[in-house]
């Protein structure tokens, strides 16, 4: 049975100063959860001082969604987590437009279905490890 849908996004080439700054993530986060209905319980929000970048968190009725920066790499990474069905959000062409990006991956999970496409990996839990 399947749980949920988690997005794993990674966004290169994207323009440093845009990930050095707080407001236009959560700009991307307001996107994200008005497009897909989704409702904020609290959210965590943490920008590096200097050159580094920001981590934001916001937990959501939902579940969660998710994004560390790093300006130095051009690269941002998103999480977001989902408990029920929702549409595909249209990552590439928002996060090129907003933050720059010159190429966008994303791979989308099934949580809860043991026939998932991704790679498991044991750590020897349980006696069955390496």
């Amino acid at each position: 049975m399947i749980v949920g849908t988690e997005w794993l996004i990674e966004a290169v080439g994207c323009a440093p100063e845009s990930l050095r700054d707080e407001k236009t993530i959560r700009s991307v986060f307001s996107s994200v959860m008005t497009d897909l209905g989704l409702h904020s319980v609290g959210s965590v929000w943490h920008t590096f001082p200097g050159e580094g970048g920001v981590t934001g968190l916001i937990a959501l009725t939902e579940s969660h969604l998710a994004c560390h920066t790093y300006p130095e790499y051009g690269t941002a990474t998103f999480n977001l987590y989902c408990c029920r069905t929702r549409p595909e959000w249209n990552w590439e062409a928002q996060l090129k437009g907003a933050i720059g990006a010159t190429s966008v991956v994303v791979t989308k999970i099934a949580r809860g279905d043991p026939r998932s496409d991704i790679s498991e990996i044991n750590f020897g839990i349980a006696g069955g490890g390496q």
